[in-house]
């Protein structure tokens, strides 16, 4: 586990900007209602994560495809501890 990197709403947002040029994108931290629970930390925060977004990258990929994109853009933060991570694909802005 990399406990260097930050699992943030602020740096999760960041990557997704990065790599998949996200937007619209909303990241919220959820990690506070799963205190108690598997994979939860004793600080609460940085473990369950909910995402909205799309990316151009999205358009004519399958669900699965756009997810492992999603997952891709933030592998450092599973590999940190970023433990559950809702995934909601929005249509593409207007």
């Amino acid at each position: 586990m990399n406990e260097a990197l930050p699992i943030t709403a602020d740096a999760i947002r960041q990557s997704l900007r990065t790599h998949l040029a996200a937007e619209p994108l909303e990241v919220i931290d959820e990690s506070a209602s799963h205190a108690g629970h598997a994979g939860a930390n004793d600080v609460g925060w940085g473990t369950h994560f909910r995402v909205r977004l799309h990316s151009p990258q999205f358009v004519g990929q399958s669900r699965v495809a756009q997810h492992r994109l999603v997952y891709g853009a933030l592998q450092p933060f599973v590999d940190a501890g970023l433990h559950a991570l809702a995934i909601e694909i929005s249509p593409p802005p207007r």
